[in-house]
């Protein structure tokens, strides 16, 4: 026979009002409740919170859900808008001439910059050298990320693809 328990956990109940939206969540004087009893699990987990789309493919590429940049010598913001963000790419160059240069990538708050990554380059480097990066970002209202290039052979070509607005709700491809 089959013991029941009665689950009383404000961590679950939101937790199924997320998953779940079109069910409301729990209603008053209404329970969940656990079993010992063996019942088989189906997920639907991806139907249930919108998405069709298995998340490996919900982050794939599409012609208008990437967006392309190509930066030397000068410092871009790559993104300004809110949410999750795969930045991807690659920085080639040669570090030359007689000082030292730190080309990278950086959150700005209007106040200050944090980098995300970044290339050191010693006085009198004259090697080629090819990095590839790939990366997760959140950005919240009033943050941009930027690429600082500061000598023209110093190469960004990447891009961005937005995965997730800031509330986490996925953007699949279009």
């Amino acid at each position: 026979m089959a013991q029941e328990f009665i689950i009383k956990s404000d961590a679950i109940e939101d937790k199924i009002n997320q998953l779940l939206p079109s069910q409301g969540g729990f209603q008053a004087g209404v329970d969940f409740s656990a079993s010992t009893m063996v019942i088989p699990i189906i997920d639907l987990t991806e139907t249930a919170t919108g998405s069709s789309l298995r998340e490996d493919l919900q982050k794939s590429f599409s012609h208008t859900s990437i967006t392309p940049f190509n930066v030397s010598n000068t410092t871009t913001t790559i993104i300004n808008t809110t949410g999750y963000f795969r930045v991807f790419g690659t920085l080639s160059g040669t570090f030359a001439g007689g000082t030292t240069l730190t080309p990278r990538i950086q959150f700005d708050d209007g106040a200050t910059d944090k980098i995300v990554f970044a290339q050191q380059g010693g006085v009198g480097y004259n090697a080629y050298f090819s990095t590839n990066y790939d990366f997760i970002v959140f950005l919240k209202a009033g943050e941009s990320l930027e690429i600082v290039s500061p000598a023209t052979l110093l190469l960004f070509k990447g891009c961005t693809r937005q995965i997730a607005d800031i509330s986490g709700n996925l953007v699949n491809p279009t």
